[in-house]
Formats: C-alpha cells, structure tokens, sequence
C-alpha cells in the first residue's frame, strides 16, 4: 500500500508532552531540596548569637541546612540589579537556564570521568562561571554590589538563625559534626 499525497506526520506531539511533564517533575523534585521557606524565616527562630563562635557555628550550620534557599535568594539579588543592563541579564538568563539543569533539577549525581562531583563542587564552579561571565559584560559594579549584598544579607541570617530546631539529615549532620576522638 503506498501513501502518495499524503503529508508525513511526525509523533513528536507525546514526546514533547512528556518532556514537559519531566521537566515539571523535576522542578517540583529539585525545589522539593530545598527548605521550606516558613522554616527558613521563622520569627521565633532569629534572635543574636552570644558570641563571635556562636555566629560562626550558625552561619556553618544555616549555610548547610539552606544551602539551596541561600542561592535562591543570592541569585534573586543578582537578578534584581541586572534589570538596567539589557546584554547582562540575557546572559544572566542563560546561565540560569544552566543552573536549572546542572543544579536545581538534576535528579541524579553529577558524574565526570567516571568521577562523582558533589553538589557542594558543583554550587561553587557554577558561581565562579556566572560571575566570570556576567564581568564581561561591563555591569561590574553592579554585579559586585549586589554579591557584596547577597553576602551579607546570607550572613545576617545565617548569623541570627537559631540552629537548635533545624532537623539535620545525616550527611549534612556528619559535615558538621567533629571527628569522633579515640
């Protein structure tokens, strides 16, 4: 039987469906890491450390425990400055497009060379690669401006988050935990 005249149809149709539902699951997963942000902010939880090593303690254990929220918020305040500078926020949007996929929706480990690259690696190559990038596009001020913020803002709560309510899982527990002495 032959189908002269007639238009092929391609049945990319489902597939494109699926990979929209995949992408949305990994979202809902790759957000679902990070910290719910009622816990993150709240208000009973804040008051001043006691001292300079109790700060140091909190912000170890906050930057742990809300490592994701911490560059959510940092990236939204990179973002807000880079509204005025057209070149730089198109960059700035694709960068995040790799961020997306390199680390907030990577529903598996990150694997080079055989090797294992862990979440921690990966946060800080992605951040030196978008800061290396955005300077290039001659908003240098404002991008350091607004890192400079991000840091502070990420340290003031870091700083002033109590750490004794915060449920750590093992891995983050054994970060921070002391080598046990013999």
């Amino acid at each position: 039987m032959t189908n002269y005249g007639t238009i092929p149809t391609s049945s990319s149709g489902p597939a494109n469906v699926e990979y929209i539902s995949r992408a949305k699951e990994r979202i809902k997963e790759g957000l679902g890491t990070r910290r719910p942000w009622k816990e993150m902010f709240n208000f009973h939880s804040l008051n001043l450390p006691s001292g300079v090593n109790d700060a140091i303690s909190r912000i170890k254990t906050n930057i742990s425990y809300f490592q994701m929220n911490y560059a959510i918020i940092v990236l939204g305040i990179v973002f807000l400055s880079l509204l005025w500078h057209t070149i730089s926020l198109i960059v700035f949007i694709v960068l995040m497009a790799i961020w997306l996929f390199l680390y907030f929706l990577r529903d598996e480990p990150l694997v080079i060379f055989g090797r294992l690259i862990s979440d921690r690696v990966v946060l800080i190559v992605l951040s030196v690669f978008t800061i290396a990038m955005l300077l290039f596009t001659n908003a240098t001020s404002n991008i350091l401006i607004s890192l400079a913020v991000a840091v502070v803002v990420v340290l003031i709560h870091a700083s002033i988050r109590k750490t004794d309510d915060l449920f750590m899982d093992e891995e983050a527990a054994g970060f921070l935990r002391a080598p046990p002495s013999s």
